[in-house]
């Protein structure tokens, strides 16, 4: 391979890299986007389901309430018939028939409420259940991002910290360093000054018991006078 698709190579693989990175570091946003949006489309299906509710209770009225009329109309039939009127008799199940296929028709509308009903409360009731563990794992997720920050922070702290300990090490040793030094120099600055002044003779003398290295007191420079 040469140097230039080498280099080619590099390249893209370090665009691929950083791609990677943006997205990673907008993932948790797109995320959220992402769940909003389908809360959004959840809070629309719990209205459409409510209409289809609404559509599904009516459907049963109608049904319900063919029933009654069909209930009521058979009477009349029966009650006709007992009073030997059979031409009315025979209106009243006519009217019985009519309101049966009536009923039928509704009812094909209401089972059809019902199934959709059914359908989507199952639907929606999968969708919330798999938002909310969409929505636990990006808790735990966030959640480990900020302790993932709050121990680079961390560590990134220790490491400041022990090079500025180190630093501060260094330079409490320079400043004894001069400490000693200056004291060194003070030192034998005084042994020059005593050397100069013929103190350091006298120091010596009176160590070896020579001279008493005192002071003469007034008592004996009084005998002295006297001659004593």
């Amino acid at each position: 391979m040469s140097v230039w698709k080498k280099l080619f190579s590099a390249l893209k693989g370090g665009v691929n890299e950083t791609a990677e990175a943006v997205a990673d570091s907008q993932a948790l946003r797109i995320l959220d986007q992402e769940i909003r949006e389908a809360k959004n489309e959840l809070r629309r299906s719990d209205e459409a389901l409510v209409g289809i509710v609404a559509k599904r209770k009516l459907s049963q009225q109608k049904v319900d309430s063919f029933s009654k009329g069909i209930e009521e109309y058979e009477g009349h039939a029966r009650s006709a018939m007992e009073k030997g009127q059979q031409d009315l008799a025979l209106e009243c199940a006519q009217k019985v028939a009519n309101l049966r296929n009536e009923q039928q028709a509704e009812q094909i509308y209401l089972d059809q409420f019902v199934a959709s009903e059914q359908k989507m409360r199952s639907n929606i009731s999968q969708a919330k259940d798999k938002l909310r563990q969409l929505e636990q794992q990006v808790d735990v997720v966030k959640a480990n991002e900020a302790v993932q920050k709050a121990q680079s922070a961390v560590s990134a702290t220790n490491v400041g910290a022990n090079t500025k300990m180190h630093t501060a090490v260094e330079s409490l040793e320079r400043i004894k360093q001069r400490q000693a030094e200056k004291a060194a120099q003070l030192e034998a600055a005084a042994e020059m000054a005593e050397a100069q002044s013929g103190s350091s003779l006298d120091k010596k003398l009176a160590d070896a018991g020579i001279t008493s290295g005192k002071s003469a007191s007034a008592e004996d420079e009084l005998k002295r006078i006297l001659g004593q």
